[in-house]
């Protein structure tokens, strides 16, 4: 067993294709099945289905545990050059969309500026997509949504945000100086998907008064919902970093009485030590977060 061999299943399991596996890793096809066939030799088991390329249940242990093998490669490289006062590595960084929108540019000058070795690969996705990569260490840190109950995944609390209804022009509620929860379960809302953190939190606190919200339509994205609402499809509840005073559209933020805001956090995986790259990461994003949050309207940084 070699790393080479790792590799090449890693790039089959991603791709789902030989041929694009081989592209991926800068070789011919023939080198990643015969890569991939050794392993399954050495281990004594089918680790790919070569009808669908997708992993057997046997394959998927073997991909786990390579990818963990992986990253501490990548984290020996980082944490040797750290010894010689240079901080350098590879830090694939998930960022849940409304936080992105403000948190990547700071980052990106911030990392210039103190960590130019660090190479940052930014995703921008949602809490239920981010979470099972953090776990697989297809991700080594990610903005999420509060609360994330994964025991695998550590938090640090960063910052802590209102939430808001987005009303368009020509809404019943865009008149409105304020609403509560009674006044939103009377009209029909746009909302995140059932399941997502900040719907339940909401769904939640909405319960605990009585009263039970009407979803227009349910979408897992709050980038995406927030633009639904700009354009006037619908009133929305956001959290405040996805309706920024910056933005122009002839839509209305409304304060919600009664409702606390949500919270927003740095996960990384429990288990493994995060390499000297993905610690400087870290210790940046919270002091990117402790300058700049103040400045976003309705956030304030976690103390």
């Amino acid at each position: 067993m070699d790393l080479k061999q790792l590799r090449a299943l890693l790039a089959v399991s991603e791709h789902k294709s030989f041929s694009i596996a081989a592209r991926a890793l800068h070789t011919v096809q023939s080198n990643v099945s015969t890569h991939v066939s050794r392993l399954e030799r050495e281990m004594g088991v089918q680790l790919i289905d070569r009808s669908t390329n997708e992993l057997t249940e046997e394959g998927r242990v073997v991909a786990e545990r390579a990818r963990r093998i992986e990253a501490e490669f990548a984290a020996l490289e980082s944490d040797v050059a750290s010894l010689r006062d240079e901080v350098r590595g590879r830090v694939r960084f998930g960022v849940i969309g409304t936080t992105a929108r403000w948190l990547v540019p700071k980052m990106l000058d911030a990392v210039s500026e103190r960590h130019p070795a660090i190479k940052i690969v930014f995703l921008d996705a949602t809490t239920t997509s981010l979470v099972p990569q953090l776990v697989a260490g297809q991700i080594d840190l990610a903005v999420l949504n509060l609360p994330v109950t994964e025991p695998d995944v550590v938090i640090e609390p960063l910052f802590d945000e209102d939430r808001l209804l987005v009303a368009p022009a020509g809404h019943p509620l865009y008149d409105r100086e304020s609403v509560t929860m009674a006044d939103l379960s009377r009209h029909e809302l746009l909302l995140e998907a059932t399941g997502t953190s900040f719907r339940d939190d909401l769904d939640s606190d909405a319960a605990r008064q009585g009263v039970e919200l009407i979803a227009q339509a349910e979408v897992d994205g709050m980038r995406l919902l927030a633009s639904l609402a700009f354009a006037g499809f619908g009133a929305a509840i956001l959290p405040a970093s996805a309706a920024p005073g910056t933005l122009d559209g002839n839509w209305k933020r409304v304060p919600i009485e009664g409702l606390g805001g949500r919270s927003v956090g740095l996960g990384r995986r429990r288990r493994g030590l995060p390499s000297a790259a993905e610690r400087a990461v870290a210790e940046l994003t919270k002091d990117v977060v402790l300058e700049h949050a103040p400045q976003q309207p309705g956030l304030r940084p976690a103390r």
